[in-house]
């Protein structure tokens, strides 16, 4: 945990916080901060600045802002994140990796090798999803809680939504096996497509070009989700 993240709720008077949940915890047992120390803090969706621990006992600990979190986090990907769905497993990893990695819009995409019992996994609750996204911010020393969304139907969404989507981005389609190379350090806005482990069905590259996606290779190699993500993103930004 490189960042604090603070809460509307964490506050008890307009510049203290106290925290008693896993915060509090690593507070005490990884930082072993004592009091008087200072600490890195920041706002969800606002800023980043310092704070001093100014209490701490077995049950709480209670933090004072030294002003205002001003600071701005580190900037977004512009970039809008399209992937089929993870098994479960995998999922919880993957939000972390966006979310530290600065990926601020997410689509969770049905497929057609996409298990159906992925969409009824406890980790597609809201509270475990945003968990998974806090604990990307933390690393990251981010703020800005991302975007997800949950697409449960392939055709009504790349008909009817990818291209609107994907206007006026550079929009690329992850696929093996094609002839073009993904491009490298780009800086303009782009809308990725990511497929499960064994990849889009031609049904499905054929919609998603129609919609606008171009399709792209990473080589020869076949990468789990969770590796092809973070690869992605490194060769594209």
């Amino acid at each position: 945990m490189n960042l604090i993240l603070l809460f509307d709720s964490d506050f008890i008077n307009s510049n203290q916080v106290r925290l008693s949940d896993r915060r509090f915890e690593h507070i005490a047992k990884v930082h072993r901060a004592e009091v008087g120390d200072y600490l890195t803090l920041g706002r969800l969706n606002g800023g980043t600045g310092r704070g001093k621990l100014i209490s701490l006992d077995q049950y709480e600990a209670i933090l004072e802002l030294e002003a205002e979190p001003n600071q701005v986090p580190p900037a977004p990907l512009p970039l809008t994140l399209i992937l089929a769905l993870p098994r479960p497993r995998m999922l919880g990893r993957t939000l972390q990796h966006i979310s530290t990695l600065g990926v601020k819009k997410l689509v969770l995409l049905n497929t057609k090798r996409v298990e159906k019992s992925y969409w009824m996994s406890p980790m597609l609750s809201e509270d475990k999803i945003t968990e998974q996204l806090i604990l990307g911010l933390e690393q990251a020393k981010d703020t800005m809680m991302p975007e997800v969304i949950l697409e449960k139907q392939f055709k009504p969404f790349v008909e009817d939504r990818l291209p609107e989507l994907c206007n006026d981005t550079l929009g690329l389609v992850a696929h093996p096996g094609v002839s073009n190379a993904c491009p490298r350090g780009i800086e303009q806005a782009t809308t990725l497509a990511i497929g499960p482990e064994g990849g889009f069905i031609p049904y499905e590259i054929e919609k998603m070009v129609e919609a606008g996606l171009k399709p792209v290779h990473m080589g020869e190699r076949i990468l789990r989700v969770e590796t092809a993500v973070t690869a992605l993103l490194a060769r594209l930004f």
